[in-house]
């Protein structure tokens, strides 16, 4: 659809129904989002949620309430509603909490010599999905099984005709669309669900290992080995599952890249050779020689509880359609090494949780349109997406009420820019109506410049568009107004380096924050834009959630 033309000055800027043009069909609300969305506000709220006050945002934590203290008082001066359980503001999420000894042990060794000590931090990290508060693996014998992925779709199954059952699995991260750069071999480039950890993780205890190892490797992951050591140590949360974990190998870890090709040489593999081979289909797994895992891990297990906050604004004429907003407010916690502990998470997520709050803010001052909105700060993101994952289980508003939804994660302070950045671009129609809000602005999307990331799978959103719900996932560009793309290219590369899951994640009063108002402006416009209209976004046809989607709309073709 087409934006109208702007309002004369006299009308009202939110009185729709007195200056909106008379027509037969519905016309689009302009709005002018320069006059709703205050950067002070950002500022103020991204500043607060990342202060060392919050003791990084850890959930079933003290500052973790706090977070979400905060987060109620702020969308209830918003304008908001409460949207939760029993008319609260709060989704209860109940988590368990664990926390590996420091008595624990796991060594990998060539018979009598030792070649990985897990220190957690250095050379290897591990933990157990299991509530179990001890566990012990004796002589478990490592395979090497290339990527450790089984794709029916892509006719690939590296664990075919065999049994590692008592074993310990040892696999590559990403996966071989990557290696090789063919566009015809899983997603090319592009990373698919295939390639994340959780995936990997999950499928070794499908297939009964003892162990799951990941070897880490910058390019392949997107992110430096800081990354995997700061956030696989201290508290672990996952969701409460009626398994009680048992369904995930008792031992799963990372190992550091060298310590990996160190390990290769020790069984007398070539580790460069095997993984070029294990790119290719039909790759048979390796016995890794005399190799084996002993480990003694202890356990402190607890239950906690944290919360999605849901706030709503009603609609005027249709409320039980909702257009979703949704953040994660989570980082984690204040465990990390050395003087600076606090994992303060300035962008990663507190930009995400200021900007949906001043998008709620903006709805209220505009006057609610003709659908709902639902405001969702969600819990446990970076403990692997579990309070989106627990919203999906148990929904507040029924999917197919669910227009579309928006998720904000990480705005980065880069500036303003001409482009904005649409994560698994191509997806759904979302883009369409992103793209009617950006052109008027001279603006552009750009599709993500790292597709091998996969962080079309790395954030919230992605629990209710594997449930059908179209969802789209933007985030500031690159190409900078007065700096170009180069600017904006290095900005992102500092902040993925030095910063991303680090205690540097700080927020700095010298950040230009007119970026975030910016791609705060623009989520909001196509939010009221779509919650003040008919359409029914759907997914691109021949996207893998379109059959969902129409199933769930009641709209699938013979």
């Amino acid at each position: 659809m087409t934006k109208t033309a702007l309002m004369a000055s006299a009308c009202a800027a939110f009185v729709f129904s007195a200056c909106a043009p008379k027509a037969e069909e519905p016309v689009e609300p302009v709005i002018d989002s320069n006059a709703l969305i205050s950067v002070a506000d950002l500022g103020r709220r991204i500043e607060t949620l990342s202060s060392d006050e919050f003791m990084g945002r850890a959930p079933g934590t003290e500052g973790g309430q706090m977070s979400v203290d905060y987060i109620v008082a702020e969308m209830e001066a918003a304008g908001l509603e409460p949207m939760g359980e029993n008319g609260t503001w709060l989704q209860t999420v109940e988590l368990t909490e664990s926390v590996v000894s420091p008595d624990s042990m796991m060594m990998i060794s060539n018979g009598d010599e030792a070649l990985v000590t897990a220190d957690q931090s250095t050379n290897a990290v591990f933990w157990t999905k299991r509530l179990d508060e001890s566990i012990a693996v004796r002589d478990s014998e490592l395979v090497f099984v290339g990527y450790g992925v089984v794709a029916p779709e892509y006719d690939w199954n590296d664990y075919e005709n065999l049994d590692v059952e008592g074993k310990t699995v040892v696999m590559l991260v990403n996966d071989p669309g990557f290696a090789t750069r063919d566009p015809e071999l899983f997603n090319g480039e592009a990373m698919t669900y295939y390639g994340r950890w959780t995936y990997k993780f999950e499928e070794a205890g499908r297939q009964g290992a003892a162990a799951a190892i990941i070897i880490h490797d910058t390019a392949p992951a997107s992110y430096p080995w800081e990354v995997v050591s700061g956030s696989w140590t201290g508290p672990q949360n996952d969701l409460v599952r009626p398994d009680g974990g048992a369904s995930r190998t008792p031992i799963e870890g990372w190992v550091h890249l060298d310590t990996a090709k160190a390990m290769f040489d020790a069984a007398g593999l070539d580790f460069e050779e095997l993984s070029s081979k294990s790119s290719a289909p039909g790759f048979t797994p390796i016995d890794m020689g005399d190799l084996s895992l002993d480990a003694d891990l202890i356990q402190t297990v607890s239950t906690v509880q944290s919360a999605n906050i849901a706030g709503g604004i009603r609609g005027t004429t249709r409320p039980d359609e909702y257009v979703l907003y949704m953040a994660h407010w989570d980082h984690l916690g204040n465990s990390g090494p050395g003087e600076d502990h606090i994992y303060n998470g300035a962008v990663d997520n507190a930009t995400g949780t200021a900007a949906i709050i001043e998008i709620a803010e903006a709805f209220s001052e505009a006057g609610a349109p003709e659908r709902s909105a639902l405001f969702l700060a969600v819990t446990a993101e970076e403990s692997g997406l579990l309070g989106s994952a627990y919203y999906g289980a148990q929904p507040l508003v029924p999917f197919a009420n669910t227009v579309g939804g928006i998720n904000i994660d990480a705005i980065q302070p880069v500036g303003e820019t001409k482009d904005i950045l649409v994560i698994g671009y191509g997806a759904s129609e979302l883009e369409d109506h992103l793209n009617a809000v950006l052109e008027p602005r001279g603006m552009r999307i750009e599709p993500d410049k790292n597709p091998s990331a996969g962080y079309f799978y790395r954030s919230d959103h992605i629990s209710l568009a594997k449930l059908g719900v179209p969802m789209l996932y933007a985030d500031g560009g690159v190409d900078h107004v007065t700096k170009g793309t180069a600017y904006g290219e290095a900005f992102g590369k500092e902040y993925t380096e030095i910063r991303y899951h680090k205690p540097a994640d700080e927020y700095d009063n010298s950040w230009d924050l007119s970026g975030v108002k910016q791609v705060t402006e623009i989520m909001f416009e196509l939010g009221y834009n779509l919650a003040d209209s008919n359409d029914w976004p759907n997914w691109y046809d021949g996207n893998e959630f379109r059959a969902l989607r129409d199933e769930q709309r009641g709209t699938a073709s013979d």
